[in-house]
């Protein structure tokens, strides 16, 4: 297949997230992960759109968490399905016409027709959406022509109330989402967004590989935009042993294929890493057996010196990943918000924390070290 016209996307500007308790959110993102609150909507967008959103934002990622006010707003339909998860992901593009234009040509499904807002000072604002195969995840676009607020009817606070962004967060870097079967996903995104293939692997936990008597693997692939780097994981049960998959899992809880995380680029994981766990974070487990196997596989994989003590990252939980000499990356996985909080309808939703040292990929190994991490958390919740 030709290369396809690039839609013009420039980052992921924003995440929508849908949620039952909009003050947990504010708890959870001000006094743990140190976002700044910036604003929230005003009375008639809640009126109009029957929920109430609150801004949150680290670095250049934007948060927003709508809760429903009433019945029959977007938030309250998509959490009838679902426990709250990732309602929408916003792109900034260079030319909303373009995008428009090709989106449509090559099959995509806008929801409506470009959207014009203009602000108090004349910024300019346009905007549309779009479904798509990430269940009932859709795609938004925008482009900016000095326009202020995030989004139209969002009222920013005097001053930023809450955190400092003292973790030092950056960007999104990727954004991981779990199927039943991906291919159909994978193709659109190909055929329809233009993105092409950028890494694959597949593997069966080692539960499955000693006695093929329980355990569960994964196939995924990673697609990307290489005029953004915009990456998106994509991940599937793999035989055998497929229901009991974290993927399937997943899907069951979420009731649906959906974004299953969103990565956070950071500048120091281990001073990041160490501070949000002084405020109550809660990360996944990695067994010490990962860091005793640690120097052995780094070499394995070429990677022949780490700036960073094995102890600290041990005593963290902090995993280590790459393919070149001097190039590797440093990643770790908060719990789910339904580990986080305690509450099934908090989703399985995640965020993982990474910082790249010069590997712009993803780790085989860390893969399957988040795979098998996950997996021990659902067993020790009798899930499996």
């Amino acid at each position: 297949m030709p290369k396809l016209e690039s839609l013009g996307i420039r980052r992921i500007e924003s995440i929508h997230y849908y949620v039952r308790d909009i003050e947990r959110s504010r708890k959870f993102y001000c006094d743990m992960m140190d976002f700044a609150e910036i604003g929230e909507s005003g009375a008639d967008l809640d009126a109009n759109g029957k929920q109430h959103s609150v801004l949150f934002r680290a670095g250049d990622c934007n948060v927003v968490c709508s809760q429903p006010v009433g019945e029959g707003g977007r938030a309250w339909r998509y959490l009838k399905k679902h426990p709250d998860g990732i309602g929408t992901l916003t792109f900034e593009v260079a030319d909303i016409l373009k995008t428009f234009r090709l989106l449509d040509e090559r099959g995509g499904t806008p929801i409506d027709d470009i959207q014009e807002f203009t602000d108090e000072k004349g910024g300019k604002l346009s905007t549309f959406s779009i479904t798509t195969p990430f269940g009932d995840t859709t795609f938004r676009f925008v482009q900016r022509n000095g326009f202020g607020p995030l989004f139209p009817g969002l009222v920013d606070h005097a001053q930023p109330r809450g955190g400092k962004n003292v973790f030092g967060i950056e960007a999104f870097d990727h954004v991981t989402s779990n199927f039943q079967t991906m291919k159909p996903a994978l193709l659109w995104m190909e055929h329809v967004m233009g993105f092409e293939t950028y890494w694959n692997v597949q593997f069966h936990t080692e539960d499955v590989n000693q006695d093929h008597s329980k355990g569960s693997g994964l196939r995924s692939t990673v697609m990307w935009e290489p005029g953004s780097g915009v990456k998106f994981a994509n991940n599937e049960p793999w035989r055998p042993f497929f229901k009991a998959s974290q993927i399937n899992i997943f899907n069951e809880e979420h009731r649906g294929d959906g974004v299953q995380h969103v990565a956070l680029t950071v500048k120091d994981i281990l001073s990041s890493v160490r501070g949000m766990r002084e405020r109550g974070v809660s990360f996944m487990p990695t067994p010490g057996t990962y860091y005793d196997m640690l120097p052995a596989r780094l070499q394995q994989i070429g990677v022949q010196r780490i700036e960073e003590e094995t102890s600290v990252l041990r005593d963290l939980g902090i995993l280590v990943d790459g393919e070149k000499e001097k190039q590797y990356l440093l990643q770790i996985f908060l719990k789910d918000s339904a580990g986080l909080y305690g509450q099934p309808e908090a989703g399985p939703f995640f965020y993982e924390i990474i910082q790249r040292k010069g590997d712009r990929g993803f780790g085989a190994g860390n893969f399957r070290a988040l795979f098998e991490s996950i997996e021990r958390q659902q067993e020790a919740e009798g899930k499996i």
